[in-house]
């Protein structure tokens, strides 16, 4: 079987180590899912694959006019839909992304990057999402990469290692969970936004983490 775009994605944002092959997998992905949308303009699941392959292709080439495209995307398929779990986790993914990568005040003059709309899309995805580790997880990751010393996301990833994990980007997150509970524990910050870099997407590629 032919691989999906979500297929492409997860494996270039959690399994290649090298960016050219995981920008070569986000293009396959890019074009897989503009396919769909072609025939099928208001899909979903392609909407938000073409939107996330937009955003990862920006982040690994630096491209701002893409990072503000996939951002305006996100936004458009949260006020479509503003109970897709997804679109939110996405939406408040871009914004902390950005801002934990270029700094409040420049990220919000270049790119419209802003640190509440990240966190209270996160906290909505979580609610949204039922108990599924992917949910609890990566919000928690991306707290604890801008602080260790977050409280909430502390819970989050407690909550993440005894969520749910139907599928294994849930199961990929809880992993990273249970390492990031474990350097909590032992009060190391430094590890701990160590760990929370290293497991979100893309955090595997030289000089991503």
């Amino acid at each position: 079987m032919a691989e999906t775009p979500r297929d492409l994605l997860m494996q270039a944002s959690f399994g290649d180590h090298d960016r050219a092959t995981a920008l070569g997998r986000i293009n396959l992905a890019l074009q897989g899912a503009a396919a769909v949308l072609r025939n099928s303009p208001g899909d979903p699941e392609a909407g938000l694959m073409h939107a996330t392959a937009i955003g990862y292709h920006a982040k690994l080439t630096g491209s701002r006019g893409e990072a503000v495209a996939a951002r305006r995307s996100f936004e458009a398929l949260v006020q479509r839909n503003p109970r897709n779990a997804e679109a939110q986790l996405a939406l408040g993914a871009w914004h902390l992304g950005a801002v934990q990568r270029l700094g409040r005040l420049v990220g919000r003059a270049a790119l419209g990057a802003q640190k509440p709309v990240g966190l209270s899309a996160l906290d909505q995805a979580v609610a949204l999402g039922g108990n599924r580790a992917m949910f609890s997880g990566l919000a928690a990751l991306l707290r604890l990469q801008m602080d260790p010393d977050d409280s909430r996301g502390r819970a989050l990833a407690e909550a993440a290692a005894r969520a749910a994990t139907p599928m294994p980007i849930d199961r990929i997150v809880q992993r990273a969970a249970a390492q990031i509970i474990a350097a909590l524990r032992k009060g190391d910050e430094g590890a701990v936004r160590k760990l929370a870099m290293r497991s979100l997407p893309f955090g595997q590629l030289p000089g991503e983490s």
